[in-house]
């Protein structure tokens, strides 16, 4: 594709950055056949060689519209068409610099201005989020049914396992986790430590940083990434083998970290180290010795849920349901695995219509099998499909604690 990026946009960084990704694409259509947003609205501006246009429109400096940023908005960025692309475009990376530039350059209206500054503000919050979620859960039976289906339960973790081996690897608790499904790393230890491996956590690390980056506040989300870097360089020093990513959308971002602070005369070499470590939890799970676990019976049929993040953006389609099958879980069949399920972070929020036909879609697809229950890989997507299933959701982990 050929490009003729108005000076603004030409002499920067991320411009060039920008260019170089647009001559990429050669405009084939393929990606539109894996795209939830076109198969659902079926408009080409509402698929990734349509908003691809709509970008190189903006960088070149032609006139952009506020109905332009409406189909830039509903993207999800599950980068499903990077799956797809024969050309190897890096679509997501081209969608964050354009709505960056694009907050930049065309201000939102003040209600959509506040509603984005209030969800970077509260949701990377770890203690802020734990307070309202538990504000909410006490007024949940008493919530209009609608609000009361968003709160999900309290849920409880167990012990942390106190044995210390020799093997150690990082986790990071998040900012949503630790208060919503607080169980999750709590059960990703215990199962470790039957491997003879001890998971820990950096107190001081906090959001991942994505939260902040898809809502364009880039410097915030950059300031995250440092405190993590900061928080975990002590452990990884200490010869830590890995981060172990429990959430699949903290692990696409976190292997980021060495692409976006490339230009960080400090941070550079680190962050491409802790990219490096990072590793999502199936994936790691499956270089180990797993006839060493006692794997609890009477799961049932399991249909399980990759999400976009773990198949798309960390490349690890199929790798969690190897680990299930081989501790005996029996796996359900289901339709349509490369559609996102509609959580995509702030999305579920910001586009609540379009998110809930892909809910309905998402739930349908995974319960062809009649399976007695949902598991998945991702915060985000775990939250979503509990607010509409019928059978019990949870993450795929904790099929394998005693």
């Amino acid at each position: 594709m050929q490009t003729n990026l108005v000076q603004q946009f030409a002499n920067t960084a991320e411009g060039q950055e920008a260019e170089s990704i647009l001559r990429a694409c050669v405009h084939c259509g393929f990606c539109t056949a894996t795209c939830p947003t076109y198969q659902e609205l079926n408009d080409e501006r509402d698929g990734p060689r349509g908003r691809i246009y709509l970008m190189k429109m903006f960088l070149e400096g032609e006139e952009v519209t506020e109905k332009s940023r409406e189909h830039l908005d509903r993207c999800l960025t599950c980068r499903s068409c990077e799956t797809t692309c024969p050309s190897g475009v890096k679509y997501g990376r081209l969608l964050d610099i354009s709505r960056g530039l694009m907050e930049q350059e065309m201000p939102r209206p003040p209600k959509e201005r506040w509603i984005r500054w209030s969800l970077a503000r509260v949701l990377p919050n770890r203690q802020l989020f734990g307070l309202l979620l538990r504000m909410g859960q006490l007024f949940r039976p008493v919530l209009p049914g609608k609000l009361r289906t968003k709160v999900p339960p309290r849920k409880q973790a167990s012990p942390w396992p106190a044995a210390s081996h020799e093997r150690i690897v990082l986790a990071l608790a998040g900012c949503v986790q630790p208060s919503a499904t607080p169980n999750t790393n709590a059960a990703a230890a215990r199962v470790l430590d039957r491997l003879g491996i001890s998971m820990v956590e950096a107190p001081e690390a906090g959001c991942c940083g994505a939260v902040n980056h898809h809502l364009s506040e880039h410097e915030k989300a950059l300031e995250a990434m440092r405190r993590n870097i900061d928080a975990w360089w002590p452990a990884i020093d200490a010869g830590a083998e890995a981060i172990i990513m429990t959430a699949s959308g903290c692990g696409a971002m976190v292997q980021e970290y060495g692409h976006l602070l490339k230009g960080d005369p400090v941070y550079a070499a680190k962050a491409q180290k802790v990219s490096e470590l990072t590793i999502d939890l199936g994936a790691f799970l499956l270089k180990q010795d797993l006839e060493k676990l006692d794997v609890p019976k009477g799961a049932g049929k399991v249909a399980f849920h990759c999400p976009c993040t773990l198949q798309h953006a960390m490349q690890q389609s199929g790798v969690v349901d190897q680990v299930l099958r081989k501790a005996g879980i029996e796996l359900a069949d289901t339709k349509e695995k490369h559609l996102c399920c509609g959580s995509a972070g702030t999305y579920s929020i910001l586009q609540p219509e379009l998110s809930q036909r892909l809910l309905n879609n998402k739930l349908k697809a995974l319960t062809v099998d009649s399976p007695d229950r949902i598991v998945t890989a991702n915060i985000g997507c775990q939250m979503h499909l509990e607010t509409k299933a019928k059978v019990p959701v949870q993450h795929w982990i904790e099929l394998l604690d005693a």
